[in-house]
């Protein structure tokens, strides 16, 4: 396995649109200081030439706190500065494609909606799957809406570990358990917190106890 169920407890994928007075960089390390055991770089905006020198300095980030680092949907980016892996949806390239680019020993994580979807992607080569939106969000706007019993049909078809995301809070994260996941992915639940550091940690906390939760309910 070239991801770690521990490594996707909380999964924190970035959004530059909070930065204010801060740098990424900056976000992203207080994000991992209070927890985040994941990091996908998104940039939808930024040049190729600014986003590769963004992703590298990130890259040496998580290496230096040794927390995986995947780029989102830019399999030539994540090649070519040698990211942990990348992060596809649906849309991008199938898993299949992605594997054959980037080689056996990188991480590919895969956005699914259906037990279909996430069985191909399985069979295709990915290492996670993305589950969601598995509650309303603002921070994707063509994110379709996963309902809790497909999130758990998805779990029960693959081996492979499967995080939700999609609206996740500290205020709703406890309904998740007993689904099958084994971490969430979040963006504004950190990103958009005046402190980003507290934000990471507390959810970090209620995720570890929606799992434990879920631990009890399996037994």
């Amino acid at each position: 396995m070239r991801v770690d169920k521990k490594d996707l407890l909380l999964y924190a994928v970035t959004d530059r649109s909070w930065l204010g007075s801060h740098t990424l960089y900056q976000d992203v390390e207080a994000a991992i200081k209070g927890g985040a055991t994941f990091i996908q770089l998104r940039e939808k905006n930024l040049d190729e030439a600014h986003f590769l020198e963004e992703a590298k300095e990130i890259k040496e980030l998580c290496k230096r706190y040794q927390v995986p680092f995947v780029i989102n949907d830019n399999v030539d980016i994540a090649l070519t500065m040698d990211a942990d892996g990348v992060h596809v949806g649906q849309s991008d390239m199938e898993a299949g494609s992605v594997r054959e680019k980037l080689g056996p020993d990188k991480i590919i994580g895969v956005s699914a909606q259906t037990v279909e979807q996430a069985v191909l992607a399985q069979q295709r080569g990915a290492d996670y799957l993305g589950v969601g939106a598995v509650f309303p969000t603002g921070s994707k706007d063509d994110a379709v809406e996963v309902s809790q019993e497909t999130l758990r049909a998805i779990c029960e078809a693959v081996d492979i570990p499967v995080i939700a995301i999609g609206g996740i809070s500290t205020g709703n994260v406890m309904e998740l358990a007993g689904s099958g996941i084994c971490g969430i992915a979040v963006i504004s639940a950190i990103f958009a917190k005046p402190d980003i550091e507290a934000a990471a940690r507390e959810l970090k906390e209620r995720t570890e106890e929606m799992l434990h939760i879920s631990f009890k309910l399996e037994k």
